[in-house]
Protein backbone atom coordinates (compact mmCIF):
# COMPACT_ATOMS: atom_id res chain seq x y z
CA UNK A 1 0.00 0.00 0.00
CA UNK A 2 1.34 3.54 -1.00
CA UNK A 3 0.38 5.16 1.97
CA UNK A 4 -1.06 8.57 2.32
CA UNK A 5 1.08 11.77 0.59
CA UNK A 6 0.55 15.72 0.99
CA UNK A 7 1.86 18.76 -0.56
CA UNK A 8 0.28 21.13 1.61
CA UNK A 9 0.17 20.66 5.10
CA UNK A 10 2.80 22.42 7.03
CA UNK A 11 2.85 21.59 11.21
CA UNK A 12 2.41 25.49 12.12
CA UNK A 13 3.49 25.21 16.15
CA UNK A 14 2.73 23.11 19.57
CA UNK A 15 1.33 23.60 22.71
CA UNK A 16 1.42 21.77 26.12
CA UNK A 17 0.78 21.35 29.27
CA UNK A 18 2.07 18.75 32.27
CA UNK A 19 1.09 19.17 35.88
CA UNK A 20 3.50 19.61 38.58
CA UNK A 21 2.48 16.71 40.81
CA UNK A 22 5.56 14.65 40.38
CA UNK A 23 5.29 10.71 41.56
CA UNK A 24 8.47 8.81 41.71
CA UNK A 25 8.51 5.11 40.80
CA UNK A 26 10.40 4.64 44.56
CA UNK A 27 7.08 6.01 45.59
CA UNK A 28 4.78 4.10 44.00
CA UNK A 29 6.58 0.82 45.27
CA UNK A 30 6.51 2.70 49.01
CA UNK A 31 2.94 2.67 48.36
CA UNK A 32 2.94 -1.05 46.34
CA UNK A 33 5.03 -2.34 50.20
CA UNK A 34 2.68 -5.15 51.23
CA UNK A 35 2.63 -6.74 47.99
CA UNK A 36 6.29 -6.30 47.46
CA UNK A 37 7.39 -7.75 51.19
CA UNK A 38 5.23 -10.22 50.01
CA UNK A 39 6.02 -11.95 47.12
CA UNK A 40 9.65 -10.58 48.15
CA UNK A 41 9.80 -7.99 45.01
CA UNK A 42 13.39 -6.14 45.18
CA UNK A 43 13.04 -2.80 45.32
CA UNK A 44 13.87 -0.51 42.30
CA UNK A 45 12.01 -3.11 40.19
CA UNK A 46 9.94 -1.22 38.37
CA UNK A 47 12.40 1.81 36.91
CA UNK A 48 14.73 -0.65 35.89
CA UNK A 49 12.12 -2.62 33.94
CA UNK A 50 10.80 0.19 32.39
CA UNK A 51 13.54 3.13 32.32
CA UNK A 52 10.71 5.20 34.14
CA UNK A 53 11.56 7.02 37.48
CA UNK A 54 9.18 9.44 37.83
CA UNK A 55 5.75 10.26 36.31
CA UNK A 56 3.40 13.66 36.86
CA UNK A 57 -0.34 13.66 37.82
CA UNK A 58 -3.27 16.25 37.33
CA UNK A 59 -4.77 17.65 40.73
CA UNK A 60 -7.83 15.75 41.28
CA UNK A 61 -10.76 16.94 39.96
CA UNK A 62 -8.89 17.68 36.96
CA UNK A 63 -10.57 17.10 33.50
CA UNK A 64 -8.98 16.68 29.75
CA UNK A 65 -11.31 19.30 28.51
CA UNK A 66 -9.36 22.05 30.93
CA UNK A 67 -5.56 20.75 30.03
CA UNK A 68 -6.87 20.80 26.30
CA UNK A 69 -8.09 23.96 26.40
CA UNK A 70 -4.89 25.32 27.64
CA UNK A 71 -2.56 23.38 24.90
CA UNK A 72 -5.03 24.65 22.18
CA UNK A 73 -4.37 27.85 23.49
CA UNK A 74 -0.62 27.43 23.62
CA UNK A 75 -0.32 26.44 20.47
CA UNK A 76 -2.32 29.39 19.07
CA UNK A 77 -0.40 32.14 20.98
CA UNK A 78 3.08 30.51 20.20
CA UNK A 79 2.50 31.50 16.42
CA UNK A 80 0.54 34.63 16.80
CA UNK A 81 -2.12 32.82 14.40
CA UNK A 82 -5.61 33.64 13.40
CA UNK A 83 -8.10 31.23 15.80
CA UNK A 84 -10.44 32.12 12.95
CA UNK A 85 -8.74 30.22 10.31
CA UNK A 86 -9.35 26.87 12.45
CA UNK A 87 -11.71 25.04 10.51
CA UNK A 88 -11.47 21.43 12.29
CA UNK A 89 -10.67 20.42 16.03
CA UNK A 90 -9.97 16.92 16.52
CA UNK A 91 -10.14 15.99 20.45
CA UNK A 92 -8.12 12.48 20.21
CA UNK A 93 -6.54 11.59 23.81
CA UNK A 94 -8.92 8.06 25.43
CA UNK A 95 -9.63 9.75 28.43
CA UNK A 96 -12.23 12.40 28.35
CA UNK A 97 -14.94 14.57 29.97
CA UNK A 98 -18.45 12.67 29.38
CA UNK A 99 -19.78 9.73 27.51
CA UNK A 100 -21.40 12.52 25.93
CA UNK A 101 -20.93 15.12 24.17
CA UNK A 102 -17.63 14.90 22.81
CA UNK A 103 -15.01 16.75 24.90
CA UNK A 104 -14.06 18.67 21.77
CA UNK A 105 -16.79 20.60 22.37
CA UNK A 106 -16.17 21.59 25.73
CA UNK A 107 -12.85 22.65 24.11
CA UNK A 108 -14.32 24.60 21.31
CA UNK A 109 -15.97 26.63 23.83
CA UNK A 110 -13.20 27.23 25.59
CA UNK A 111 -10.85 27.77 23.06
CA UNK A 112 -13.18 29.91 21.50
CA UNK A 113 -13.24 28.91 17.99
CA UNK A 114 -15.62 29.73 15.10
CA UNK A 115 -19.15 28.37 15.01
CA UNK A 116 -18.69 26.76 11.66
CA UNK A 117 -15.34 24.58 12.58
CA UNK A 118 -15.67 20.78 12.22
CA UNK A 119 -15.83 19.18 15.73
CA UNK A 120 -15.45 15.72 17.06
CA UNK A 121 -13.37 13.10 19.45
CA UNK A 122 -11.10 10.25 18.04
CA UNK A 123 -10.28 7.23 20.53
CA UNK A 124 -8.16 4.90 19.37
CA UNK A 125 -5.59 4.22 22.33
CA UNK A 126 -2.18 6.20 22.00
CA UNK A 127 -2.49 6.91 18.65
CA UNK A 128 -5.83 9.01 19.05
CA UNK A 129 -3.36 12.33 18.38
CA UNK A 130 -1.70 11.04 15.37
CA UNK A 131 -4.91 10.12 13.90
CA UNK A 132 -6.47 13.56 14.46
CA UNK A 133 -3.19 14.62 12.85
CA UNK A 134 -3.88 12.58 9.31
CA UNK A 135 -7.60 13.61 9.43
CA UNK A 136 -6.94 17.38 9.39
CA UNK A 137 -3.88 16.97 7.25
CA UNK A 138 -6.58 15.23 4.03
CA UNK A 139 -9.29 18.46 4.57
CA UNK A 140 -6.41 20.49 4.11
CA UNK A 141 -4.83 19.03 1.26
CA UNK A 142 -8.34 18.74 -0.32
CA UNK A 143 -8.92 22.25 0.20
CA UNK A 144 -11.62 21.62 2.83
CA UNK A 145 -9.65 24.09 5.48
CA UNK A 146 -7.12 26.25 6.13
CA UNK A 147 -6.17 24.79 9.43
CA UNK A 148 -6.96 22.39 11.90
CA UNK A 149 -6.04 21.65 15.36
CA UNK A 150 -5.38 18.24 17.15
CA UNK A 151 -5.16 17.84 20.89
CA UNK A 152 -4.94 15.00 23.57
CA UNK A 153 -4.80 14.94 27.23
CA UNK A 154 -3.99 11.97 29.62
CA UNK A 155 -4.70 11.38 33.20
CA UNK A 156 -2.74 8.71 35.01
CA UNK A 157 -3.85 9.02 38.17
CA UNK A 158 -6.90 6.99 38.90
CA UNK A 159 -5.34 4.28 36.89
CA UNK A 160 -2.14 4.06 39.04
CA UNK A 161 -3.82 4.73 42.02
CA UNK A 162 -6.54 1.71 41.54
CA UNK A 163 -4.06 -0.82 40.38
CA UNK A 164 -2.09 0.05 43.79
CA UNK A 165 -5.17 -0.54 45.67
CA UNK A 166 -5.87 -4.08 43.89
CA UNK A 167 -2.30 -4.73 43.79
CA UNK A 168 -2.48 -4.63 47.97
CA UNK A 169 -5.72 -5.70 48.47
CA UNK A 170 -5.52 -9.22 46.70
CA UNK A 171 -3.76 -11.58 48.20
CA UNK A 172 -4.20 -14.19 45.73
CA UNK A 173 -1.34 -12.20 43.24
CA UNK A 174 1.80 -14.02 42.68
CA UNK A 175 4.62 -13.36 40.81
CA UNK A 176 3.30 -14.67 37.63
CA UNK A 177 0.10 -12.95 38.20
CA UNK A 178 1.43 -9.41 38.90
CA UNK A 179 2.60 -8.93 35.23
CA UNK A 180 0.10 -7.53 33.69
CA UNK A 181 -0.70 -4.98 36.11
CA UNK A 182 2.78 -3.56 35.64
CA UNK A 183 2.32 -1.26 32.22
CA UNK A 184 -0.60 0.93 34.44
CA UNK A 185 2.19 1.90 37.04
CA UNK A 186 4.20 3.75 34.17
CA UNK A 187 1.30 5.89 32.97
CA UNK A 188 1.42 10.16 33.91
CA UNK A 189 -0.30 12.63 32.54
CA UNK A 190 0.27 15.32 29.93
CA UNK A 191 -1.34 17.36 27.26
CA UNK A 192 -0.45 18.50 23.79
CA UNK A 193 -1.95 20.51 21.31
CA UNK A 194 -1.09 20.65 17.39
CA UNK A 195 -1.64 23.38 14.99
CA UNK A 196 -1.68 22.01 11.10
CA UNK A 197 -2.75 24.70 8.39
CA UNK A 198 -2.08 24.89 4.32
CA UNK A 199 1.44 25.64 3.02
CA UNK A 200 0.03 29.12 1.65
CA UNK A 201 -0.22 30.49 5.18
CA UNK A 202 2.60 28.55 6.97
CA UNK A 203 5.10 28.31 4.27
CA UNK A 204 8.23 29.10 6.77
CA UNK A 205 7.09 25.58 8.47
CA UNK A 206 7.48 22.36 8.85
CA UNK A 207 6.30 20.04 5.85
CA UNK A 208 4.24 16.69 6.12
CA UNK A 209 4.69 15.11 3.49
CA UNK A 210 3.79 11.51 4.04
CA UNK A 211 1.77 8.97 6.21
CA UNK A 212 1.84 5.15 6.29
CA UNK A 213 -1.01 2.98 8.67
CA UNK A 214 -1.03 -0.80 9.23
CA UNK A 215 -3.64 -2.57 11.81
CA UNK A 216 -2.70 -5.84 12.95
CA UNK A 217 -6.07 -6.32 15.15
CA UNK A 218 -5.28 -10.36 15.37
CA UNK A 219 -3.88 -9.04 18.74
CA UNK A 220 -6.09 -6.17 19.51
CA UNK A 221 -6.86 -8.67 23.30
CA UNK A 222 -3.04 -7.96 24.50
CA UNK A 223 -3.65 -4.36 25.89
CA UNK A 224 -7.30 -3.77 27.56
CA UNK A 225 -9.19 -1.60 29.77
CA UNK A 226 -12.28 -2.66 31.76
CA UNK A 227 -15.41 -2.33 30.28
CA UNK A 228 -16.38 1.32 29.58
CA UNK A 229 -17.81 2.60 33.05
CA UNK A 230 -18.77 6.02 31.78
CA UNK A 231 -21.41 7.19 34.37
CA UNK A 232 -20.39 4.63 37.21
CA UNK A 233 -17.32 4.84 39.89
CA UNK A 234 -14.64 5.30 36.87
CA UNK A 235 -12.24 3.17 38.50
CA UNK A 236 -10.27 1.84 35.52
CA UNK A 237 -7.92 -0.92 35.51
CA UNK A 238 -6.02 -2.56 32.67
CA UNK A 239 -4.79 -5.83 31.67
CA UNK A 240 -1.78 -5.82 29.86
CA UNK A 241 0.54 -8.71 28.15
CA UNK A 242 3.30 -6.44 27.86
CA UNK A 243 5.58 -9.52 26.56
CA UNK A 244 3.68 -10.44 23.80
CA UNK A 245 1.97 -7.30 23.02
CA UNK A 246 5.83 -6.17 22.94
CA UNK A 247 7.13 -8.53 20.29
CA UNK A 248 4.01 -8.45 18.21
CA UNK A 249 4.26 -4.86 18.05
CA UNK A 250 7.47 -4.78 16.97
CA UNK A 251 6.83 -6.54 14.21
CA UNK A 252 3.85 -4.81 13.13
CA UNK A 253 6.01 -1.17 13.67
CA UNK A 254 8.96 -3.41 11.53
CA UNK A 255 6.21 -3.85 8.73
CA UNK A 256 4.70 -0.46 8.80
CA UNK A 257 8.16 0.98 8.36
CA UNK A 258 8.86 -0.88 5.36
CA UNK A 259 5.80 0.19 3.63
CA UNK A 260 6.59 3.92 5.21
CA UNK A 261 10.20 3.50 3.51
CA UNK A 262 8.74 3.00 -0.04
CA UNK A 263 6.27 5.80 0.49
CA UNK A 264 8.76 8.14 1.14
CA UNK A 265 11.84 7.27 -0.72
CA UNK A 266 14.07 7.12 2.71
CA UNK A 267 16.49 4.33 3.20
CA UNK A 268 17.08 4.10 6.93
CA UNK A 269 19.95 6.52 6.56
CA UNK A 270 18.23 9.41 5.17
CA UNK A 271 16.29 9.33 8.72
CA UNK A 272 18.19 12.46 10.93
CA UNK A 273 15.69 11.89 13.80
CA UNK A 274 13.09 10.05 15.02
CA UNK A 275 10.22 10.49 17.70
CA UNK A 276 8.63 7.73 18.94
CA UNK A 277 5.55 6.39 21.34
CA UNK A 278 7.21 6.40 25.03
CA UNK A 279 6.59 2.87 26.27
CA UNK A 280 10.10 2.44 28.28
CA UNK A 281 13.29 1.76 27.49
CA UNK A 282 12.90 -1.73 26.47
CA UNK A 283 10.45 -0.32 23.69
CA UNK A 284 12.98 2.01 22.69
CA UNK A 285 15.23 -0.36 21.88
CA UNK A 286 14.27 -3.55 20.59
CA UNK A 287 12.11 -1.36 17.79
CA UNK A 288 15.07 0.98 16.82
CA UNK A 289 17.19 -2.24 16.77
CA UNK A 290 14.02 -3.99 14.56
CA UNK A 291 14.37 -0.45 12.18
CA UNK A 292 17.86 -0.30 11.98
CA UNK A 293 17.73 2.86 13.42
CA UNK A 294 20.52 4.74 15.72
CA UNK A 295 18.94 5.31 19.20
CA UNK A 296 21.70 8.41 19.18
CA UNK A 297 18.89 9.87 16.49
CA UNK A 298 15.76 9.38 18.86
CA UNK A 299 14.52 12.00 21.42
CA UNK A 300 12.94 10.70 24.90
CA UNK A 301 10.58 11.83 27.51
CA UNK A 302 9.65 9.01 29.44
CA UNK A 303 11.66 9.19 31.61
CA UNK A 304 10.04 11.96 33.28
CA UNK A 305 6.59 11.89 32.08
CA UNK A 306 6.60 7.90 31.60
CA UNK A 307 3.86 6.71 28.93
CA UNK A 308 1.19 9.62 28.73
CA UNK A 309 -0.92 7.55 26.17
CA UNK A 310 -1.91 9.52 23.02
CA UNK A 311 0.21 13.00 24.43
CA UNK A 312 3.08 11.12 24.90
CA UNK A 313 4.36 11.22 21.33
CA UNK A 314 3.23 14.87 20.12
CA UNK A 315 4.92 15.96 23.68
CA UNK A 316 8.35 14.35 22.76
CA UNK A 317 8.22 15.89 19.73
CA UNK A 318 7.25 19.74 20.95
CA UNK A 319 10.23 18.75 23.77
CA UNK A 320 12.22 17.96 21.03
CA UNK A 321 11.84 20.97 18.84
CA UNK A 322 11.91 23.69 22.25
CA UNK A 323 15.39 21.96 23.34
CA UNK A 324 16.83 22.48 19.71
CA UNK A 325 17.17 18.57 19.21
CA UNK A 326 15.70 18.50 15.57
CA UNK A 327 17.80 20.16 13.25
CA UNK A 328 16.69 22.21 10.32
CA UNK A 329 15.85 19.80 6.76
CA UNK A 330 16.22 17.32 8.92
CA UNK A 331 13.89 14.06 7.86
CA UNK A 332 11.83 13.45 11.02
CA UNK A 333 9.84 10.58 11.20
CA UNK A 334 7.37 10.25 14.24
CA UNK A 335 6.52 6.34 14.37
CA UNK A 336 3.10 5.71 16.28
CA UNK A 337 2.23 2.29 17.73
CA UNK A 338 -0.98 1.88 20.08
CA UNK A 339 -2.47 -1.06 21.32
CA UNK A 340 -5.17 -2.78 19.26
CA UNK A 341 -2.14 -3.55 17.60
CA UNK A 342 -1.86 0.07 15.19
CA UNK A 343 0.92 2.05 13.93
CA UNK A 344 1.35 5.13 12.01
CA UNK A 345 4.14 6.52 10.64
CA UNK A 346 4.34 9.98 10.00
CA UNK A 347 6.95 11.77 7.87
CA UNK A 348 8.28 15.83 8.30
CA UNK A 349 10.64 17.90 6.47
CA UNK A 350 11.84 19.85 9.92
CA UNK A 351 11.97 23.79 10.10
CA UNK A 352 11.67 25.59 13.59
CA UNK A 353 8.49 26.04 15.04
CA UNK A 354 7.05 27.87 18.11
CA UNK A 355 6.26 25.81 21.10
CA UNK A 356 5.19 27.02 23.98
CA UNK A 357 4.96 24.50 27.23
CA UNK A 358 3.63 25.43 30.91
CA UNK A 359 3.57 23.52 34.07
CA UNK A 360 0.16 23.56 35.97
CA UNK A 361 -0.61 23.02 39.94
Amino acid sequence: MPGFRYNNVCLVSMGYTIPSEIVSSAEIEAQLSPIYERLRLPAGRLELMTGIRERRFWREGWRPSQASILSCQAALEAADFDRRHVGCLVHGSVCRDFLEPATASGVHHGVGLDPHCLIYDVSNACLGVLNGMLHIANMIELGQIQAGLVVGSEGGRQLVENTIKYLNNDTSITRKSIKPAVASLTIGSASCGVLLAHRSISQHHPRLTHANVMANTAYHHLCQSDQDQAGSNMAPLMDTDSELLLQQGVLTGKQNFASFLANTGWRTDDIHHTICHQVGVAHQRLMLEALDLDLQRDFVTYPWLGNTGSAALPVTLAVAAEQGFLNEGANTALLGIGSGINCVSIALEWKPIAVRGQVID
